[in-house]
């Protein structure tokens, strides 16, 4: 387990937003990404019969729809232990490979820090 309290406020921001994101949605995950301007980006999953979507895709797929260039930070707030390799490449995709991917858990406490590469 990751400490919570070594976050940035810029950080816990991001996953205070993921898991707002998921209670108000109702849905199993929650995301937010800050672009490199600090611009955020938040998301809920997406679950249509013709269009299914992690939250974290969604959200890195709103920033680039917005004009994002790049990611400094990703968070996902779900039940899964960690970020599924998919999720990782989105943000890798934007960011970079060293972009950091917050992971909580539905509490909103902080289970891991993983890396988009």
């Amino acid at each position: 387990m990751t400490d919570s309290s070594a976050l940035t406020a810029e950080d816990r921001k991001i996953v205070t937003l993921a898991r707002s994101a998921r209670a108000r949605n109702q849905v199993p995950e929650g995301a937010a990404v800050r672009d490199e301007t600090g611009r955020t980006y938040v998301a809920g999953t997406v679950d249509l019969d013709s269009l299914k979507l992690s939250a974290l895709r969604t959200a890195v797929a709103m920033a680039v729809a917005s004009g994002a260039t790049s990611l400094e930070a990703a968070a996902v707030v779900t039940a899964a232990e960690t970020a599924s390799d998919e999720d990782r490449a989105a943000v890798r995709d934007l960011g970079g490979a060293g972009t950091p991917v917050l992971v909580a858990g539905p509490d909103g406490a902080l289970r891991t820090t993983v890396t988009a590469g």
